[in-house]
């Protein structure tokens, strides 16, 4: 039996081998996977730039280990798939770890995730490991192969980080170095999947050693993927083919709800910045529905504005009845003080915060997700008046140049993956936390930039749908920029 747990290990042979890092594709918008390997001294540290084997650096110079290509199979399974010749490693290498990291959201995304290594002559299954309960993380190394007693073998590691392949190649003593494509990169200290004591696959000295009471076999084994075939590697000489991405899946009342029926799509007006800076996507008063971005309409349902106003603390109950999907809430408070609103339980608790601010006067754009079967319940905390309105997010301004805005907001982008250029200019002490997090279908995101008072800095945005939620205590602006303009972890295919 070939199929090990995590912490198990397995002899091998010593032939050529071709190790796949498998999982099932989520269509358009679902996080990027790719496989990589890093060559270990028997300092537990690679040698220089020239041991990390990854998209940009596909063939190891020395050793018979490469990228092969990215190949799709039946029902959404793909795999990235490299080369492993044991008979070629230089002496120096103790190690060749096996990684994958994440592009656009975190392993907890990522269905189906396993390692399989088969023998390049016969195709004979070598081992195979399963990851489970991944989270957060948005690298894994996922297995090593290892020299011991004049031979090889395999350990399952399925160690998590939550700092991408960056962070876990300087875990192993990688630097980019000097130069004009270099980056300051830092490892994570902490793993995002909580490696406990007497799960190190390292002593002192970084030399492979056996796991105390890891055991080959499991009593009970991890329910095997369920996929038809693996996609076969691809010949180096073919051109790998690219994955097939699949489908995816008014006037103000003076109190109360005000429902209005939802024109032809038109454009959302201008806000006009009197009395002081606001958002620019909060739709005016009396303003209609109408779809202004190319979001999927999966993304969010269609529906009628609808409007309450209050003072202080209240909860709001829409009678609304909406498929799952994103809702944009516009907030319009008086005065100074805090505001904080969020959704609730059934059973009234905290739930999901939609938009958290301390700008007085203000007029700001918060999100949420909607399960589609759980009632819709919002609680507005504040002093002195305020006024929510629920829309869709095919009203939300698209992304797709240099904006400008104050204070919370939410934008739409369906483009590809791009470099961002954010600047904040913090509250009126220039102080105050800023940030941007990328929402995905489904609810999940992940943070993209933060900034503590006044600042700027650079970031990247995953290929969209996606929603751009801004988090900021003043002004910001974000400035897009093509990917792939420079940086070594830039990926450049």
């Amino acid at each position: 039996m070939t199929q090990i747990i995590k912490g198990g290990n397995l002899p091998l042979s010593g032939e050529p081998m071709r190790v796949a890092v498998v999982r099932r594709s989520g269509g358009a918008g679902a996080p990027e996977v790719d496989a990589a390997a890093l060559l270990v001294d028997a300092d537990g540290k690679v040698r220089g730039r020239g041991d990390l084997v990854f998209y940009n650096q596909p063939e190891h110079a020395g050793s018979g280990v490469r990228l092969t290509g990215h190949a799709q199979g039946e029902g959404g399974v793909v795999a990235d798939w490299l080369e492993v010749d044991p008979g070629l490693v230089e002496p120096a290498v103790e190690r060749i770890v096996v990684a994958a990291s994440c592009d656009g959201g975190t392993f907890g995304e990522v269905e189906d995730l396993y390692l399989r290594a088969v023998s390049a002559i016969s195709g004979e299954q070598l081992a195979q490991y399963v990851v489970e309960n991944a989270s957060t993380e948005t690298a894994i190394l996922l297995g090593e192969f290892y020299r011991r007693n004049g031979g090889w073998k395999f350990r399952a590691v399925g160690q998590g980080y939550a700092s991408g392949l960056p962070g876990l190649a300087a875990d192993f003593g990688f630097s980019v170095g000097d130069g004009p494509d270099a980056d300051d990169e830092v490892a994570d200290e902490g793993v995002a999947d909580g490696t406990a004591a007497g799960e190190e696959v390292a002593d002192a000295k970084g030399t492979t050693g056996e796991v105390a009471g890891a055991a080959v076999f499991p009593a009970a084994s991890p329910p095997a993927p369920t996929v038809v075939e693996i996609p076969a590697p691809v010949s180096p000489a073919v051109p790998a083919p690219a994955p097939v991405l699949l489908p995816a899946p008014g006037p103000t009342a003076a109190w109360g709800p005000a429902l209005v029926p939802a024109p032809a799509p038109a454009p959302v007006p201008t806000v006009a910045k009197a009395g002081g800076p606001v958002s620019g996507s909060v739709a005016p008063l009396g303003a209609a529905p109408g779809r202004c971005n190319a979001l999927p309409r999966e993304f969010g349902p269609e529906f009628p504005y609808v409007e309450y106003t209050g003072r202080g603390k209240e909860v709001v109950e829409p009678e609304l009845s909406l498929p799952r999907g994103f809702l944009v809430v516009d907030v319009m408070k008086k005065g100074a003080g805090e505001v904080d609103v969020v959704t609730l339980t059934i059973r009234g608790r905290r739930w999901r915060t939609v938009l958290r601010s301390r700008i007085a006067n203000l007029r700001g754009v918060g999100v949420f997700h909607h399960d589609g079967t759980s009632p819709i319940r919002i609680r507005v905390d504040t002093r002195g008046q305020w006024m929510i309105r629920l829309r869709p997010v095919s009203t939300l301004r698209s992304f797709d140049g240099p904006l400008e805005g104050f204070g919370p907001d939410v934008l739409a982008y369906t483009g590809e993956k791009i470099d961002v250029k954010y600047r904040f200019q913090g509250d009126e002490d220039k102080s105050g936390a800023s940030s941007v997090s990328v929402h995905r279908r489904g609810g999940h995101h992940e943070q993209a930039f933060n900034e503590w008072g006044r600042g700027r800095g650079t970031g990247a945005i995953p290929r969209g749908p996606r929603l751009l939620v801004v988090e900021a205590a003043g002004g910001w602006s974000l400035e897009p920029r093509p990917a792939g303009s420079g940086g070594f972890w830039t990926r450049r295919r």
